[in-house]
């Protein structure tokens, strides 16, 4: 009699290679059923953004080839995850369920629900850590409390020693006799196509497994190097862009140490691994703060006047604010579903401090912007800048996008290919086209409130008004 198949149940995990839930049930010598459900339905699951379902599709569309390679075809169902798995199991006779786990609180009460239906219906399941090097409960402070402060959790981090080495690709995988019904991957038009406004992202990443060795291999063997010293220069070439496939696990973590320790160690070698333990700092907190996706982990916050403006909200947006560093940043995010990490606090600081509208409103945008949104990243990172969160940057900590601007991109190198209308104003006044004299505006074809908009807020006024509102929550609090 034939076995039972086993389902392998792929979320966040687009990849062959450190594998656990794969590895593991290739290793019972049973059939195996790959299997993608795309889950926007189910309870407390938040929906996936466009950039992030344009990611998606070339994703699956790799780790399909892939699959078919190794001997089992990729199956695709669409749905609430819990009704397809039932209807999936009565079809193919499938007796267990392999998955690697998801962090987000949607995804965590989702899995329990399945896995505690599956063993009621006499049915096993068991979940895998292929997302993070450590589990958040494994790293835990000597009171056995979770970390608020990143420092500590990193010391911790590092004293756990070598994380265990990634696993090998399957060499082959068994499939059913009879493979499943699946879905179309086109038919779920999950690019979009009119208007088409991912039409410039192709040029910037090659989405899937591939596509994320690749980069890896081509970071750690050039610009790893210069990491520390040219990360927040948003003109240089020097990050390792590899967040969008860390999110949709085209690559793990640990594939990432692993390599990253083959090489001689530097400052920017060890920079860079800091911020693979800042991605899991972020899981960390969501863990034990399933709440900080929506309310500030300092509760002070909650009173905090923010205010209301659509028209600044979507001069940001649109990247026309008037503020040559914000709106290259914005005009970024749209035509490459990414933005520069530097530039990512100075927008995000621009947003909910001069213009002192509420984070959520900017976590949204990225939200659905961002090939790489992430909901515990994305949470993280935003109230860590508006200064709510844990381990966060103090409120009155303003970013100046003028002085930032000057310092990060002295030649106006990222600005002038974001904003091309003022491309010819010298290095002097890229920044700040406003104080350069009416004469060099218009040799430059330059024409403030016309061809490029005047700033929306005054630095200094909008600084003042922060400073403001922080002392009015100090004062109830």
């Amino acid at each position: 009699m034939a076995s039972a198949p086993i389902i392998v149940w792929f979320r966040q995990d687009l990849r062959m290679t450190d594998n656990p839930a794969l590895c593991a049930a290739v290793a019972t010598g049973r059939p195996v059923i790959p299997l993608y459900i795309l889950d926007q339905s189910s309870d407390g699951l938040r929906p996936m953004g466009g950039a992030s379902l344009w990611w998606l599709h070339g994703s699956l569309e790799s780790m399909g080839h892939h699959l078919q390679n190794l001997g089992a075809p990729l199956t695709l169902k669409k749905g609430a995850a819990k009704e397809v798995l039932g209807q999936l199991i009565a079809e193919t006779g499938a007796d267990t369920v392999y998955w690697n786990r998801c962090y987000e609180p949607g995804a965590i009460a989702r899995d329990k629900a399945i896995k505690n239906t599956l063993q009621n219906d006499g049915l096993y399941a068991k979940s895998f850590n292929g997302s993070l090097l450590y589990e958040p409960w494994e790293i835990r402070t000597k009171q056995d409390k979770p970390y608020r402060m990143f420092t500590p959790f990193y010391r911790m981090v590092l004293s756990q020693g070598t994380p265990i080495q990634p696993l090998p690709k399957p060499k082959q995988i068994i499939p059913c006799d009879v493979p499943p019904k699946s879905d179309y991957l086109d038919d779920w038009s999950l690019q979009p196509t009119r208007p088409n406004w991912a039409a410039s992202f192709p040029e910037f990443w090659s989405r899937g497994e591939l596509g994320a060795q690749t980069l890896l291999s081509d970071f750690l063997n050039g610009g790893v190097a210069a990491y520390k010293t040219e990360r927040d220069f948003p003109g240089v070439a020097a990050t390792s862009r590899l967040s969008p496939h860390l999110h949709f696990g085209d690559i793990s973590p640990r594939q990432i140490w692993a390599s990253a320790s083959t090489i001689e160690p530097t400052a920017g070698s060890e920079t860079f691994l800091k911020e693979v333990v800042w991605r899991e700092f972020g899981y960390h907190l969501l863990y034990y703060n399933p709440a900080m996706t929506t309310a500030p982990l300092q509760t002070k916050f909650n009173a905090f006047p923010w205010a209301k403006n659509d028209s600044h909200l979507v001069a940001w947006k649109t990247g026309q604010t008037g503020y040559p560093m914000i709106d290259a940043g914005m005009r970024e995010l749209w035509a490459t579903g990414t933005m520069h990490n530097r530039v990512r606090m100075v927008v995000a600081s621009f947003l909910v401090k001069h213009l002192l509208i509420h984070w959520r409103e900017g976590e949204a945008w990225f939200w659905d912007a961002l090939v790489d949104a992430d909901l515990a990243s994305n949470s993280a990172n935003w109230q860590w800048v508006s200064g709510c969160g844990a381990d966060a940057a103090p409120y009155f900590r303003i970013f100046n996008p003028i002085t930032q601007g000057e310092r990060f991109d002295a030649d106006g190198t990222y600005v002038r290919r974001w904003v091309p209308e003022i491309a010819g104003v010298s290095n002097q006044y890229i920044h700040k086209p406003w104080d350069a004299p009416k004469a060099t505006l218009l040799e430059a074809g330059v024409s403030l409130g016309d061809t490029y908009p005047r700033p929306i807020v005054d630095h200094k006024v909008a600084r003042k008004k922060a400073l403001a509102a922080l002392a009015s929550i100090k004062q109830a609090d």
